[in-house]
């Protein structure tokens, strides 16, 4: 009866930076962390779990003598973020007996 949550995706802060990446071509990591609350270390580990998952891709680069990262969706990302919106879609439509 109903689909399972991707776990990856079910934690808030996640949720939150996957939302974030789905309306962007790609933020950068000052922006992910005013927009969410989050601290920067927390949001450091969140978007290496991201990462390592294959949901997005992250960016090391330099503006002028300052790093910049920058953070994109993956289409295997943009994939398991859309299971789970019908998954959690699965749990709203459940009908009454």
């Amino acid at each position: 009866m109903f689909k399972p949550l991707d776990p990856l995706l079910h934690a808030e802060l996640r949720l939150a930076v996957m939302s974030l990446l789905i309306s962007a071509e790609e933020a950068e990591f000052p922006y992910i962390k005013e927009q969410t609350g989050a601290t920067a270390g927390n949001l450091s580990v969140q978007i290496d779990k991201l990462s390592a998952a294959g949901y997005i891709e992250v960016e090391k680069t330099f503006k002028g003598k300052k790093s910049c990262t920058l953070c994109r969706i993956t289409p295997v990302g943009l994939k398991a973020f859309e299971d789970y919106v019908k998954a959690l879609q699965s749990y709203l439509n459940v009908k009454k007996t």
